[in-house]
């Protein structure tokens, strides 16, 4: 008889603990269902490392500032998971693969190269999963290679160009630019001019210089002959023509430089360049507003150094999914994601981001900047100039 009545017991026991672990419907309770995973793709090691690490921790941070340390949104914990893409197309589809089928993530982020992003792209489309890319800037991922599961919050190499025009063109202001000959500096070059040229600027030379040159003498002279009023240089890599430029005078011949000003580790190379106008995607100092305010103070505490370009875009990627599943109400199916994220504004270290639902491309905040010497420092830093807002500086839509 006892034996009888401990068994009971113990069937009751189980049966409770069934039924706890059902839902109102019926359906078994899973952790999973209860934890939203983010698959972020980064350079950890390579020649991008750097970027990768700018973004990782800005992620961190975007996660911590978007949930008050909760790391929870809409009654569900928020887990992530870091992988190194090496800076190679083929491994970032690897690790991509890797996030996707054994994670389960619901969004993939990243990554630091645009190789490395077109080669993920058609992935997030194909398992039907939200990306957010950050923080590469090749055009073709919101415009030849665009899906509809893609979202950019990083810049697009366009809004540079837009930005670099607003910064110096004008009706009847000539100008002249200077690139490496290879496809980077053609496109960057090629859309400098469109931008400048739709604000009445006037083209009177487009120079191009071997990428390996170390000697850019004849290139220049050609410059100072043709009389622009700016310079406009497009450059990427250790061989830099900023002392050539500074040692020619070209200031001395009413010719003004101007260029992109890029991540904290480029400006000590920029010394020469002292009193330039150009345009700048972030520096910590310049945009004004609480989210930035609060990034600055919380990495200088954690880093004992303010966050870089790239800080700021992997934060705003954290609080661009945040914002998403707050207005889903948690929901990470796909097709209710792009519903939602069309045209969703949300609040970054930047102000205020819409991503635009023509293609998905964050509208956003640029700066056009002075650059000058710094009591603080010592390199120059770009001091802000004027707030370009996200319509001066409105890519044009390539997904059509």
């Amino acid at each position: 008889m006892k034996v009888k009545r401990i068994w009971g017991l113990l069937l009751i026991v189980f049966i409770i603990g069934i039924l706890a672990a059902c839902g109102d419907d019926g359906e078994a309770a899973s952790g999973d269902q209860d934890v939203v995973k983010v698959g972020v793709l980064i350079s950890g090691t390579g020649a991008l490392e750097t970027y990768g690490l700018q973004t990782q921790r800005g992620f961190e941070l975007g996660i911590e500032y978007g949930t008050d340390g909760t790391n929870e949104v809409a009654g569900k914990k928020i887990e992530y998971i870091f992988e190194d893409t090496e800076t190679d197309p083929t491994v970032a589809r690897q690790k991509a693969l890797k996030l996707l089928e054994e994670d389960e993530v619901d969004f993939l982020v990243g990554s630091s190269s645009s190789g490395d992003t077109l080669a993920v792209t058609p992935l997030a489309e194909e398992y039907e999963t939200i990306m957010v890319v950050e923080p590469a800037a090749a055009d073709s991922i919101t415009g030849a290679e665009y899906n509809d599961y893609v979202f950019r919050t990083a810049r697009n190499s366009s809004q540079d160009a837009k930005a670099a025009a607003v910064a110096v063109a004008g009706e009847g202001v000539k100008i002249a630019t200077l690139a490496p000959d290879y496809s980077f500096g053609h496109d960057g070059a090629k859309a400098f001019i469109e931008a400048a040229e739709e604000l009445g600027a006037e083209l009177v030379l487009e120079e191009y210089a071997d990428q390996a040159a170390t000697d850019f003498t004849a290139n220049i002279q050609k410059i100072i002959e043709a009389k622009p009023d700016y310079l406009f240089v497009v450059w990427a890599g250790a061989n830099t023509p900023w002392n050539q430029i500074a040692d020619m005078r070209l200031d001395e011949q009413g010719i003004k430089v101007t260029t992109g000003v890029a991540d904290i580790a480029t400006l000590p190379s920029m010394t020469p360049l002292v009193g330039m106008e150009g345009f700048t995607l972030y520096y910590h100092d310049l945009p004004d507003n609480e989210v930035n305010d609060w990034l600055v103070e919380k990495h200088m505490e954690e880093h004992d150094s303010p966050p870089d370009l790239f800080t700021a875009g992997g934060m705003s990627s954290a609080l661009a999914i945040i914002e998403a599943l707050k207005q889903t109400d948690g929901d990470t199916d796909g097709a209710k994601l792009i519903e939602t994220m069309e045209g969703m504004s949300f609040e970054t270290p930047k102000g205020t981001m819409t991503f635009r639902p023509e293609d998905h491309q964050a509208l956003q905040e640029m700066y056009s900047v002075t650059l000058e010497e710094s009591d603080e420092f010592d390199y120059p830093v770009p001091v802000l100039k004027e707030v370009l807002t996200p319509e001066q500086t409105a890519p044009p839509i390539m997904n059509q």
